[in-house]
C-alpha cells in the first residue's frame, strides 16, 4: 500500500467515526441519539459499533463482501444487536473505491466527490459471487427486522448472482440497495448538495444542524425503507409529508434566528415518533454515508 493510499485510508477512518457520532449527536426525529434513546438502544451502542467496524471497514486489500462481514461480526460482539448494517452496507463500497483511487497512478492528486463516485462504480461493477455470499452471511447475522423475503435472491437462501445485482433486485424496496444499482447517486446528488447547499446559504450553523439538514432531506425526498418494511407504506409516507413541513420550518427559522422553537418542536415530533415505533433508520443511513463523503471529499465536517 503505497502511502498516499495509507493516508487517505487514515482521512477516511477518522471522517467515518466523525460521521457516526454525529449521527447520535444531533437529535433526529425517531433516531436514538445522546439523552435520548429509543426502540431499545441507546447513543453508546452506536458509538461502540462504530468504533467496533470501523478497522474492518478500512481494512486494505479487503474485498467488499468481507468488510461487510467482519464489521457486522465485530458490531454484534461490541453492541449486541444491529445498530449499523445499513451503514456498513453503504461504507464499505465507498472505502473501497478510496483505496483504488489513491493507488491509481492515472489519478489526479486530492479526491474530488466526482472521482470518489467514479471510483465507487469500478468497485461495484467488480462485486462477485462470494461479496453476495459474505453479505448475506452478514445481514443474517445481523438479522435486521423485515428486511428478509424477496421474490428473487432472498437473503434465507443461497444466492446465484452478484452482490450487484442482488441489490439491484431488492432496488425498488430498499434505498441502501438501490445506492448498489444506481452508483450511489442519492448520497453524492441528493445528500451532498444539501451540505454544499448549506454551506453556500451564508447561516454559519454547528455541524449537529447540518446533520439534521441532511437526514430531513432524505426524509422528506421518499419513504423511508425501514419505515416502510415495519410499519407499511401508508405511514411511511406520512412521515416524509411531515419531514417536508419540518425541514422547510427549520430553513425559515435558520434565515429569523428562532431555532430554538423549532428544535422544541422537532424533539415533541421524536417522542411521539418513537411512541409508535416509527424509526427512520435508512434516512439516518443515509446522511452518515454523506457525513463521510463530504467530511473526506470537502472536509468540512473537520474538527479543531
Amino acid at each position: 500500500m503505497s502511502c498516499d493510499s495509507a493516508f487517505t485510508l487514515a482521512k477516511a477512518r477518522a471522517a467515518f467515526l466523525r460521521a457516526c457520532r454525529l449521527d447520535v449527536e444531533t437529535a433526529k426525529p425517531g433516531n436514538v441519539s445522546v439523552g435520548y434513546p429509543g426502540h431499545g438502544m441507546t447513543a453508546a451502542q452506536f458509538i461502540a459499533s462504530a468504533d467496533a467496524a470501523a478497522n474492518a471497514l478500512f481494512a486494505p486489500g479487503a474485498r467488499v463482501g468481507m468488510r461487510i462481514l467482519d464489521a457486522v461480526s465485530r458490531t454484534r460482539e461490541a453492541a449486541g444487536c444491529n445498530t449499523n448494517l445499513g451503514i456498513v452496507l453503504l461504507v464499505s463500497p465507498l472505502a473501497a473505491a478510496l483505496e483504488i483511487h489513491a493507488d491509481d497512478p492515472r489519478a489526479d492528486a486530492g479526491l474530488s466527490a466526482g472521482a470518489w463516485r467514479t471510483a465507487t462504480q469500478r468497485v461495484l461493477a467488480t462485486l462477485d459471487l462470494d461479496d453476495t455470499r459474505a453479505a448475506y452471511r452478514a445481514i443474517a447475522l445481523a438479522n435486521p427486522g423485515g428486511l428478509g423475503d424477496a421474490p428473487e435472491q432472498s437473503v434465507h437462501d443461497l444466492p446465484s448472482v452478484d452482490l450487484r445485482t442482488a441489490m439491484t433486485l431488492a432496488a425498488g424496496r430498499d434505498s441502501i440497495a438501490r445506492q448498489y444499482a444506481n452508483g450511489f447517486r442519492d448520497v453524492f446528488e441528493t445528500g451532498l448538495e444539501t451540505v454544499r447547499r448549506a454551506q453556500r446559504s451564508g447561516h454559519s450553523q454547528p455541524a449537529t444542524a447540518l446533520t439534521l439538514d441532511v437526514f430531513l432531506a432524505f426524509l422528506s425526498g421518499w419513504p423511508d425503507s425501514h419505515i416502510v418494511r415495519k410499519h407499511g407504506l401508508p405511514v411511511a409516507q406520512s412521515v416524509t409529508r411531515e419531514a417536508r413541513k419540518r425541514q422547510d420550518a427549520m430553513h425559515r427559522a435558520l434565515a429569523h434566528g428562532t431555532v430554538a422553537n423549532e428544535l422544541l418542536a422537532l424533539g415533541e415530533w421524536d417522542a411521539e415518533l418513537k411512541a409508535q415505533g416509527i424509526n427512520p433508520g435508512t434516512s439516518a443511513d443515509l446522511t452518515v454515508a454523506t457525513l463521510f463523503v463530504a467530511g473526506v471529499a470537502d472536509g468540512i465536517l473537520d474538527e479543531t
